[in-house]
């Protein structure tokens, strides 16, 4: 293609130098086209001017056809960045979503057991400790809900130890190997939970369904239509399997036609579960040094607490008395603001009706002035009214009309 181009060049030169005159005048008109072209840039004819555009918009076209592909992938690329980061954003404050969701509820519950007043006092004190468990086989029979974790006897993992899904409760030890464990999760057939569910206070049995929910069951008669679909379901502690206060699910209702079945739908997703935390339970025996009072007996002890919840409620209560002084405060203030703002209208509405007055008595002098001679009884006018008299003023503003 080079040679083919080279020879194209070769030619033209050549019909140009085939005599010293013809390249002479080669040159001569070369120059004279270009001052022609020139000239004719510089003249503002109506021609030129369509020529300079449709030249303009063929290079436009031609330069927005040949960025295209460039500007694809740049948009694409900073396209697939954004969806990066909005993607991680959203990861983020989900997790974060979640936590906090795991401990209001917990929280929530924590409330509702404050409100009860369950005061356990033992000869001992246990403390609590989570540690983080891997999933390491997931099996996934319709009848078999469990999984094995690896953590084992080595770790302090006993049978019947609670397994959480962050603060979730979600089933417990019921093998123990060196370094492995096996977990009966709560949707199992074979797990029967005691819980308690909030805030109606009922004590009641939930039993998995194989799904990731499961159904209530040992409840007395006449109290289903308590239920609602807010109603928190925890553990309640009772036989000493779970911990008393795990959060587990909420209520869920469903209406047949005949029945009214309810079941609990778990906060946790079995199916997604990747890591999970075993609660390992110490006891310590009470010592007289971890005592504040001499005697070691319950009757002490429950003076103790009840010497610590005076003491909150007496804090409370000079906090209350001193968000009293200050709504007082603000009450009055306000009351003389509603006094003040009640002159102001009280003033207003003063100076309407004096405008009022002094609007009418202004409409009544000018037409006081055309038509006094019809309303002002004299000799010619008999039927008329002696000036300012009610019924002079009335005929004045009825503009001279006695009847009316």
């Amino acid at each position: 293609m080079a040679s083919s181009r080279d020879d194209f060049i070769i030619a033209i030169r050549s019909a140009f130098l085939k005599k010293s005159t013809q390249q002479k005048f080669s040159l001569l008109t070369l120059v004279f086209i270009s001052i022609f072209v020139i000239i004719l840039s510089s003249l503002d004819f109506k021609v030129i001017r369509y020529l300079k555009i449709g030249i303009n918009e063929l290079v436009y076209r031609s330069s927005f056809v040949v960025s295209i592909p460039e500007n694809f992938v740049k948009n694409s690329f900073i396209e697939v960045k954004e969806y990066s980061t909005y993607y991680n954003n959203y990861k983020k404050i989900k997790d974060n979503l979640d936590d906090l969701q795991s401990k209001n509820i917990s929280s929530e519950i924590t409330q509702y057991e404050n409100k009860e007043l369950k005061e356990l006092i033992n000869d001992y004190v246990s403390s609590a400790d989570k540690i983080l468990a891997k999933i390491i086989v997931d099996h996934e029979s319709p009848f078999l809900k469990s999984i094995i974790i690896n953590k084992g006897s080595k770790d302090k993992i006993k049978i019947g130890t609670n397994i959480y899904d962050q603060s979730y409760l979600i089933g417990r030890v019921i093998e123990v190997n060196y370094k492995t464990s096996r977990v009966l999760l709560l949707s199992d057939l074979n797990s029967n939970v005691p819980v308690t569910i909030a805030p109606q206070n009922i004590q009641a049995i939930i039993t998995g369904d194989g799904d990731n929910t499961a159904q209530i069951k040992y409840i007395k008669d006449g109290i289903l239509e308590d239920f609602t679909n807010e109603s928190i379901v925890y553990s309640s502690g009772t036989g000493a399997i779970f911990k008393s206060g795990s959060p587990i699910g909420k209520v869920k209702i469903i209406n047949n036609d005949k029945s009214k079945q309810i079941y609990v739908d778990f906060f946790s997703d079995f199916t997604q579960l990747k890591y999970v935390f075993a609660e390992i339970i110490t006891k310590q025996e009470i010592t007289s040094s971890q005592e504040n009072f001499e005697d070691t007996g319950p009757m002490n002890a429950k003076l103790k607490i009840l010497e610590d919840e005076l003491e909150i409620i007496e804090q409370s209560n000079l906090k209350f008395k001193e968000e009293n002084e200050n709504l007082k405060a603000k009450i009055n203030d306000l009351d003389s603001q509603i006094k003040n703002y009640q002159f102001e209208i009280s003033n207003q509405k003063n100076k309407i009706n004096q405008f009022n007055i002094d609007t009418e008595e202004l409409k009544f002098l000018r037409l006081n002035l055309e038509y006094s001679h019809k309303c002002r009884k004299s000799f010619f006018n008999t039927k008329g009214f002696v000036v300012g008299t009610t019924e002079y003023k009335n005929c004045i503003m009825n503009k001279g009309r006695i009847n009316d």
